[in-house]
């Protein structure tokens, strides 16, 4: 159930950045107010899986998952392009957090 919590956070994290962008300044109600509820739920969600997958791995999944989501929604939505050392990085968050999860004693698995 904790990993269900986990991928609910960041999907609500994904939809609070993403509607940040478009809320343009807190200019906007209905984006503006995505952001304000994503994020209420995004950090509720995070705090129930703090319970159970230690604080480190935890934040680790979720700021790489949403690093990823992220960039792949500002592509898709905003037509914004990433260099070479861009999807480079996001490259090395995404083997960063599998390596954690296949090789750490520390995860809760």
């Amino acid at each position: 159930m904790n990993w269900l919590f986990l991928a609910v956070a960041i999907v609500a994290e994904v939809i609070a950045t993403s509607a940040l962008k478009a809320s343009e300044g807190f200019s906007k109600l209905v984006p503006s107010t995505l952001v304000v509820v994503g994020y209420g739920i995004a950090f509720y969600m995070l705090s129930r899986v703090l319970s159970a997958i230690p604080v480190g791995i935890a934040y680790a999944i979720w700021s790489g998952a949403g690093i990823v989501l992220v960039s792949l929604v500002g592509l898709f939505f905003y037509k914004q392009r990433l260099d070479f050392p861009a999807m480079l990085g996001i490259a090395l968050i995404i083997a960063g957090v599998v390596v954690m999860q296949v090789f750490s004693k520390t995860s809760a698995h």
